[in-house]
């Protein structure tokens, strides 16, 4: 945990400095401002520390308020520091056209202040888009069709996942994701982790909304990692008084054709220094001619233990969330999110997540509820095929 704040810190803290010295070169600041500058970045440098602290001591209202203020400076000096790299690419890109081919190009000589505050007016802009694209729910259809299944037979799935129910995503957000699930009628319910992120106000009131969705097969949910950074104990219980069966590395039995599968995040192995069980080792015992699906927080499938499951829901990573951090976590997890992936001779489905962390918006990544539909066949075809609307795969499972 030292080594990750120490990293955090540090990279974070450099984009505060990028930005001061892009703020400072565009205006002539007296002694006065640039201290009060140093210090305003400062804490909000510390502003995701600050927040866990007061949560922590229960200060609610404090830790609220800095959440909103610190977590929204995080999103737009992101996109800040990514516009004005791109700018900067681009003078330093045009100096050297011009070094060597002794032709200038004035539409990139641009002075201090245009250079800080076209990163500045770019990304307040999309930051003020993307708190409404964070609260624009799509849902996306998905339909398998498997073997496993009796003929003209179905079974619809829906899938939430990275809520994040804390001081930022709460009452409303939750109903908007909810009003979705509930319009979409699920047979079964899953969550694919980071259903918690940290404190959650009127738990027992988003417990309840919970509680009003019935599927006629249940409601499942496996641990992600934050349920370990806004601790394991208060997470499990909000969970399962919400009406969630957890799944920790083993398998049950849904219907007569369906197997339904689950892990705890790989985060509790580094939290509890214990060995985690292969996933093999407990799925390699499930009867094969029924369908398996397996919920895993993050978007890896294990060599070993794909033969042995024929569909896997995960999320973790929001796709990014903002633009363009989705080229970043694609070198982490390079597979297509909101779409389906074959992985090592699986199925993969990632969702996009449901709610937000961090940041309050989205951009380029709007948040999704994931319906499943699995459709019995009697032989095997293959199609794909769209609608106006949303994704609509049609795959074969044999």
């Amino acid at each position: 945990m030292s080594l990750f704040l120490l990293t955090f810190l540090a990279i974070y803290g450099s984009a505060h400095l990028y930005f001061f010295i892009k703020a400072k070169s565009a205006f002539k600041f007296g002694r006065n401002r640039i201290s009060l500058l140093c210090l305003f970045l400062s804490v909000m440098t510390a502003a995701p520390i600050i927040v866990r602290l007061l949560e922590r001591s229960a200060h609610e209202t404090p830790a609220l308020l800095m959440a909103w203020i610190g977590y929204c400076w995080m999103g737009f000096l992101f996109l800040f520091v990514s516009i004005a790299v791109v700018v900067d690419f681009l003078r330093v890109a045009s100096k050297l056209q011009e070094f060597f081919t002794r032709k200038k190009f004035p539409a990139f000589q641009l002075n201090p202040a245009l250079v800080f505050f076209v990163p500045l007016a770019l990304s307040s802009a999309i930051c003020i888009y993307g708190f409404f694209e964070a609260r624009n729910i799509s849902m996306e259809t998905i339909t398998i069709e498997t073997e496993k299944l009796p003929s003209n037979t179905s079974l619809r799935i829906v899938q939430i996942s990275d809520v994040h129910l804390g001081l930022l995503v709460g009452e409303k957000r939750l109903q908007q994701i909810l009003s979705a699930v509930k319009a979409a009628e699920p047979d079964l319910l899953v969550s694919t982790g980071d259903l918690v992120d940290g404190s959650i106000i009127r738990p027992v009131d988003l417990a309840a909304m919970f509680q009003e969705i019935k599927p006629r097969y249940g409601k499942y949910a496996v641990t992600g990692n934050h349920e370990y950074y806004a601790g394991l104990s208060k997470s499990v219980s909000f969970t399962e008084s919400a009406g969630f069966t957890l799944l920790h590395g083993n398998y049950l039995s849904i219907t007569n054709t369906l197997i339904l599968a689950g892990v705890d995040d790989e985060t509790s192995h580094f939290i509890t220094q214990r060995p985690a069980l292969p996933e093999k080792t407990f799925l390699s015992g499930i009867i094969p001619e029924k369908f398996v699906l397996f919920l895993k927080h993050r978007p890896e499938v294990d060599p070993d233990s794909a033969p042995f499951f024929d569909l896997q829901l995960s999320g973790h990573f929001h796709k990014g969330q903002i633009f363009p951090f989705n080229l970043l976590t694609w070198f982490r997890y390079p597979v297509r999110a909101g779409h389906l992936n074959r992985k090592n001779g699986t199925l993969l489905y990632v969702s996009r997540g449901s709610g937000t962390w961090g940041p309050p918006i989205r951009f380029l990544a709007p948040p999704e509820v994931t319906v499943i539909n699995l459709v019995g066949i009697v032989s095997s075809c293959s199609s794909k095929r769209s609608t106006s609307q949303n994704q609509h795969v049609t795959t074969p499972v044999d």
